[in-house]
């Protein structure tokens, strides 16, 4: 992060970092519509901002009230006791920062938020703070037209420079990105491919002088390799001026390994227009991918007054994952119609009934990201009030989602006493 000494007109010169714990999971309602955490017992997390005194101000006050915060100079201490699948629900409000009078370029610290609770897990995090650095814009990035899951991208990256010394390169990408090559002046930290919310990342160090107005790129486009799962999985990159002392630390810290190839470097585009770089640089790849959601019912013969389980399965037959990264995990919905003379007496943990002005039965909803070969069944415990030859339901997706591969099979019935058949 950049504290600027001169901001552009219109633009503040304070920074903030909001806070929010993430979870595994997503948040599902039960069929009351109430969202339940799935953790309950103390925790305490840490903001510990005391490498900034002197270069930058820190203000406190927009940590949510809620949640049990108290500040001693340059440290808050927050208090807890739920955690919520996500991190929707896990809101802890934020942080500023901002230059001072005191504040002079080149200065550097970071912000320190570490947590801990009883049979807990949590993975820290570092913010590197620098105080009237040049002010680096990103190229922006195009997907090829011919991208395919499966295929390497070669990322253009570089920047615009405003003169310095010194630029850490931070390249990210979820689950299905990954980066191939090892730089011997990069350490990288691939994602557990079983970790829905993981993400492999990369930091590069070039210890050079960049004149300002000059816009800058890699030696060698930056390998990304996409999945055969991967769809719209987001890549983002920064570089950021740092001091070479601070950016050489960033090599030997945490679980990134150091890379054993030739060195990357950077070189000045004299031909590149500026234009087309911007603060921040995001690309979604490959768009090109899909999945195949399956619904399937059941079949099944019972008397009056039993009750019976009847399995609605779930499956996605891939290729693709479907992450919804975008909209932060946001649930997929599909929707039950019962039989006729039936009764649910059990509902599936994810499904309640249908609200006021809906159209169906039940809602059941699938939180996400889904594996690229998620299965699931939903089980209804349905009581047989009358015997209907052939009476049938359904669970179908009430809408078709844009990537999906195969329509044809987003539905199954539901049939209790079928018609015998010769």
């Amino acid at each position: 992060m950049n504290l600027s000494l001169h901001p552009e007109s219109g633009e503040p010169s304070e920074q903030e970092i909001v806070l929010r714990l993430k979870a595994p999971g997503e948040p599902v309602p039960d069929e009351n519509g109430i969202v339940w955490p799935i953790h309950r017992g103390s925790y305490t997390l840490t903001v510990d901002a005391r490498s900034l005194a002197g270069a930058a101000s820190v203000d406190f006050s927009r940590l949510d009230p809620g949640a049990g915060c108290s500040v001693d100079g340059l440290v808050a201490t927050c208090t807890g006791y739920q955690i919520y699948a996500g991190r929707e629900y896990n809101r802890l409000g934020a942080i500023t920062l901002d230059v001072t009078d005191a504040s002079a370029a080149g200065d550097f610290g970071t912000v320190e938020i570490t947590a801990q609770g009883e049979g807990l897990d949590f993975t820290g995090h570092r913010v590197d703070v620098l105080v009237g650095g040049p002010e680096l814009r990103m190229k922006q990035l195009v997907e090829p037209a011919d991208l395919r899951a499966g295929d390497t991208f070669q990322a253009p990256l570089g920047f615009h420079n405003a003169g310095g010394h010194g630029v850490v390169l931070r390249i990210s990408g979820s689950r299905g990105l990954s980066f191939p090559s090892t730089f011997s002046n990069c350490s990288y930290d691939p994602s557990d491919p079983a970790d829905l919310h993981g993400s492999s990342t990369a930091v590069c160090v070039f210890d050079s002088d960049f004149a300002g107005g000059a816009v800058y790129g890699l030696s060698a486009p930056f390998p990304v390799a996409t999945a055969g799962f991967a769809l719209d999985d987001v890549l983002h990159y920064t570089f950021t001026a740092m001091p070479v002392e601070q950016a050489r630390e960033l090599l030997a810290e945490g679980h990134h390994q150091a890379g054993d190839g030739a060195a990357l470097e950077l070189v000045r585009l004299p031909d590149a227009d500026p234009a087309g770089y911007t603060r921040y640089a995001e690309l979604d790849l490959p768009t090109t991918n899909t999945f195949d959601l399956d619904l399937t019912g059941e079949r099944l013969r019972a008397r009056k007054g039993a009750t019976v389980p009847v399995d609605i399965g779930f499956r996605n037959h891939g290729p693709a994952w479907l992450a919804l990264l975008r909209s932060g995990g946001e649930p997929v919905t599909f929707a039950v119609d019962l039989p006729p003379g039936t009764t649910a007496t059990s509902v599936p943990e994810g499904c309640r009934p249908g609200w006021e002005g809906s159209e169906a039965d039940y809602h059941c909803f699938i939180g996400t990201p889904i594996r690229e070969d998620a299965s699931r069944a939903y089980t209804f415990g349905l009581r047989v009030d009358q015997v209907i030859k052939g009476a049938t339901g359904r669970a179908y997706f009430p809408y078709t989602l844009p990537q999906e591969g195969n329509p044809a099979n987003d539905s199954g019935e539901i049939v209790l006493n079928p018609a015998r058949t010769a």
